[in-house]
């Protein structure tokens, strides 16, 4: 018999920027998606961070007030026993 046993690690990313709106959040892990002018970013630093964590069966999450972004990352680790 297999038993799984998984740990987590939890990464928090804090920056004391002027932080984003809620509209704005909701976008972040779009593909395409940028708050630059058009020809200054190609939006898609997130979105391919977010596939690739999802990739290792984890998650990432961002919170922001004015003053303060957070982004969690968190992923698994573990042995089969």
């Amino acid at each position: 018999e297999l038993h799984e046993q998984i740990d987590w690690v939890e990464i928090h990313f804090v920056d004391d920027g002027a932080g984003m709106d809620q509209e704005t959040i909701d976008h972040l892990f779009e593909p395409f998606y940028t708050t630059k002018p058009p020809g200054e970013g190609t939006g898609l630093g997130l979105a391919l961070a977010q596939e690739i964590i999802h990739r290792h069966a984890g998650s990432i999450e961002c919170t922001s007030e004015p003053g303060r972004t957070c982004f969690v990352l968190s992923l698994p680790i573990g042995d089969a026993q």
